[in-house]
């Protein structure tokens, strides 16, 4: 089983740039899809992105598009999210979670691991 730490998380103004990243213990970090969930105070926690096993599978929530990329190193047990032109609505607390498949997983019920969280404040 895999064990996920976030960290990158912090404040930052509109327009800026954030880069998350989930790192993972174990040997097999390369037989899991990773997921990164946002979830703003008083809301449900949605998907914001999704990357399979070796990269070749990714998604992006809508909401995100063309500003968010994620991408993994598997030799270094890393996923990132690159965060760009970063606006208030993208406030919230950020978590990564695992899943072993060869596929993708959007839905947040799908995934077996979690890890705690991290937050990230974007001022207007």
């Amino acid at each position: 089983q895999v064990q996920l730490v976030e960290s990158g998380g912090g404040l930052v103004q509109a327009g800026g740039s954030l880069r998350l990243s989930c790192a993972a213990s174990g040997r097999t970090f390369s037989s899991y899809a990773i997921g990164w969930f946002r979830q703003a105070s008083g809301q449900e926690q949605n998907s914001i992105a999704a990357i399979s096993w070796d990269g070749g599978k990714i998604y992006y929530a809508d909401s995100v598009k063309g500003r968010f990329t994620i991408s993994r190193d598997n030799s270094q047990n890393t996923v990132y999210l690159q965060m760009n032109s970063l606006n208030p609505e993208d406030t919230g607390g950020y978590y990564c979670a695992a899943v072993r498949t060869k596929n993708i997983k959007v839905r947040s019920t799908t995934y077996a691991r979690w890890g705690q969280g991290i937050q990230v404040t974007v001022s207007p």
